[in-house]
């Protein structure tokens, strides 16, 4: 009698189990029929960009207006991407979404209680800014991952720039380089000179902290190194990419 009655037990388990695949492939499906649209539709914000709107409505911050205008990889200086990658992820040309050396000197540094050196490269920045939420956790790293393949399969290295360049965050409330040259140079993303750029990259790691209008020393002594990498890397290492 005992085994009577499992034998409903299983079956309800395994239909309760067809039903999640089911949903899982759905919402899979609309995952990818999303990132395949915003490889040719620009995205009017991004999860980052909603995130500090509400942050300001909750504070009941009535000045707070945010600043983005998005702008094509043609009107972005060649000198701003060149920046843009020698600070934040001078292997993107080559790489397919993940530093791993990169990934391996973090978890040493983590393990010998070092401070944690940046990681993410700039397809997972995209990822994570455009579809998910600030803070650290294993399910937020793991969506992180799934997205950032799915980036690099279905966009072009060129897309994945455009987007970043154009979603980054380069002062509270300031989000892409069209917004931040014109809040900072009052001039376009176009007109940016290489140490105007230099200076707008070293702030990227964190740019709530660190100021363009106003660089602090260790911002300045990045902006210098920023420089530097430029020239080693020198103007034709974009050029397989756009």
């Amino acid at each position: 009698m005992k085994k009577a009655k499992a034998a409903p037990a299983r079956g309800g388990w395994r239909a309760v189990t067809r039903w999640l695949l089911r949903l899982g492939l759905v919402a899979l499906a609309v995952v990818v029929l999303l990132v395949l649209a915003l490889r040719f539709v620009d995205p009017p914000s991004s999860a980052f960009m909603l995130e500090r709107r509400l942050e300001a409505s909750s504070a009941g911050d009535a000045r707070f207006r945010l600043k983005h205008q998005w702008v094509p990889l043609s009107r972005i200086s060649p000198a701003l991407q060149l920046a843009v990658v020698a600070s934040e992820d001078q292997k993107f040309p080559r790489h397919f979404g993940f530093d791993v050396e990169a990934i391996a000197d973090a978890v040493e540094d983590r393990f010998e209680g070092k401070s944690t050196r940046g990681a993410s490269t700039l397809t997972q920045q995209v990822a994570k800014n455009l579809f998910l939420w600030r803070g650290q956790s294993f399910v937020r790293k793991g969506l992180e991952a799934g997205l950032t393949v799915l980036l690099e399969v279905l966009w072009p290295k060129a897309r994945i720039l455009e987007v970043y360049l154009n979603v980054a965050e380069f002062g509270d409330g300031v989000y892409g380089v069209e917004a931040a040259s014109r809040a900072f140079y009052g001039k376009s993303a176009q007109q940016v000179t290489p140490d105007e750029a230099a200076l707008l990259a070293a702030v990227l790691p964190a740019p709530k902290k660190r100021s363009v209008k106003a660089p602090s020393d260790v911002v300045k002594a990045r902006a210098a190194w920023v420089v530097e990498q430029q020239r080693a890397l020198g103007p034709h290492w974009l050029d397989e990419v756009r």
